[in-house]
């Protein structure tokens, strides 16, 4: 159940906070919020990470739809089971869910989030999916170590 409910509230995030950009913020406009380490610049990437791939954002979208497949399937064979795996699945579902439907009903993603000066333009989808890696990672060293410890880590 967790990683249901950790998915929609990403997607819900997600999708409020480019609403709002997108509705409060011209393109290229500039929002200082704790300058010099995090400020908001609306841009409209219609490729992938770091604007490469412009113009083909699309694709993307269809890639993301069969990460999400994947995801859901190895959740239902148990390879994604335990809290920390359910939040690693559901931060990286909700993520590309969420730049997935930017895709498809505007042909570009929202960017708005600017760490430090310059360190490249992201979103909350951005941010969930980066935290997703980072604990599907932390979940596999956890059940490896477990499973050569001979403990049961679910």
């Amino acid at each position: 159940m967790l990683f249901y409910i950790l998915t929609l509230i990403v997607v819900l995030i997600d999708q409020g906070s480019k609403w709002w950009v997108r509705d409060h913020m011209s393109v290229g406009e500039h929002r200082s919020v704790f300058d010099p380490y995090l400020h908001f610049e609306h841009y409209q990437n219609t490729g992938a990470a770091f604007s490469s791939f412009q113009g083909y954002g699309k694709w993307f979208a269809y890639l993301a739809i069969v990460v999400v497949g994947v995801i859901v399937y190895y959740r239902i064979k148990g390879a994604l089971s335990g809290i920390v795996m359910d939040l690693a699945a559901g931060f990286l579902a909700g993520g590309a869910i969420g730049n997935a439907l930017d895709r498809l009903i505007y042909g570009k993603v929202t960017d708005f989030i600017v760490w430090g000066s310059g360190s490249g333009i992201m979103n909350v989808a951005d941010i969930a999916i980066n935290a997703g890696v980072v604990l599907l990672v932390v979940g596999m060293l956890l059940r490896s170590w477990c499973e050569r410890r001979s403990y049961s880590f679910k």
